[in-house]
């Protein structure tokens, strides 16, 4: 598996990375260590986690393969912070980036994984009542107390990743290493402003959800499978927006390359991603070993010049004012 450097930083990471949003619920410990085999036997060393992930549950797996499995050094390990869950008697969540918080949930983060750093720690998403000025600070404490190496933020606009780059910059300490953002054939709006931002700057840029939260896979095509996110209670609403009929073609698309390439939907459509300008790294989240695994077949795939050109085509983001203006050949007086 090819491995790139994130942004303008020395971080390494492999060109696939593994997700484990449903670890410790839906995956269970065995299956995570199967899963991780896999990846690492694959080249792969991007392992993504959250503290909100399962209420602390993927971490604290991870935790535990860390513990006698895998070496830490093996892994480029990614987590998050910024959503305050509860474990007990509710489901709910909010969004708090303050300092206090923020800092707290990298501590026990780092308890749950048994470990006393992380390559890359994310601000999950933005936080509209605490200034970005306080989220900034506690990047900064992170990375001077040694808890992380690389900080970024992950879900947050251009404008935003933008200004809190300036202000890890201005007081000369860790600058901004990158942005962690969904990014698929379904879901191209990154490409408006927050990559072009990212370039301009030096940020990496770390994409998820690639395979569109599984419906690229075409597994929705005539039916809900019973085992499938878009069946389970607490996942049903993350897939709801991409089974909406506007989203068939691109499906269909995906499915009709495949078919030409005598590949898997599956293959193709984390092929496109990995592959995307300005992508260091996608994400992708698998239930079982052998859904990773077929995901992971796509190692060995690089889509031909026309096929990708049609994909292209079929998927590309309506591009409004102002961001319209910077395209090439786009006259100015179009405004």
């Amino acid at each position: 598996m090819e491995h790139r450097r994130l942004g303008g930083t020395g971080l390494r990471v492999s060109s696939v990375g593994l997700g484990t949003m449903t670890w410790g619920r839906d995956t269970d410990e065995l299956e995570a260590k199967e899963q991780l085999d896999v990846f690492l036997d694959a080249g792969g060393t991007l392992v993504d986690t959250a503290a909100s992930y399962c209420q602390g549950l993927s971490e604290e797996v991870i935790g535990t393969l860390l513990s006698g499995h895998v070496e830490r050094t093996d892994l480029v390990l990614v987590s998050k912070a910024g959503v305050r869950t509860w474990r007990t008697g509710s489901r709910g969540s909010v969004t708090d980036a303050s300092r206090g918080t923020l800092l707290d949930t990298l501590d026990a983060s780092l308890k749950r994984l048994g470990t006393d750093h992380l390559d890359l720690w994310l601000v999950q998403v933005p936080d509209p009542t605490t200034p970005l000025e306080e989220t900034a600070h506690a990047l900064r404490t992170a990375v001077a107390s040694g808890r992380t190496r690389y900080v970024g933020v992950s879900n947050h606009p251009a404008w935003a990743t933008v200004h809190a780059a300036d202000l890890l910059r201005e007081h000369g300490g860790p600058g901004l290493a990158g942005a962690e953002m969904e990014h698929s054939l379904l879901c191209r709006g990154i490409e408006r402003e927050l990559l072009p931002a990212a370039q301009a700057l030096g940020l990496g840029v770390i994409g998820y959800a690639p395979l569109g939260r599984g419906v690229l896979t075409g597994k929705y095509r005539s039916t809900t499978p019973a085992d499938s996110r878009a069946a389970s209670p607490h996942l049903r609403s993350y897939v709801a927006p991409y089974l909406d009929p506007r989203h068939e073609g691109v499906v269909e698309a995906v499915a009709t390359a495949a078919a030409g390439l005598d590949r898997r939907p599956v293959e193709v459509a984390l092929a496109w991603a990995r592959d995307a300008a300005g992508i260091a790294s996608t994400i992708v989240g698998a239930r079982t070993p052998a859904q990773l695994q077929g995901a992971l077949a796509a190692e060995d795939l690089t889509l031909p010049v026309q096929i990708r050109h049609v994909l292209d085509e079929v998927t590309a983001p309506a591009l409004g004012y102002p961001e319209r203006l910077m395209r090439p050949g786009q006259s100015s007086s179009s405004a």
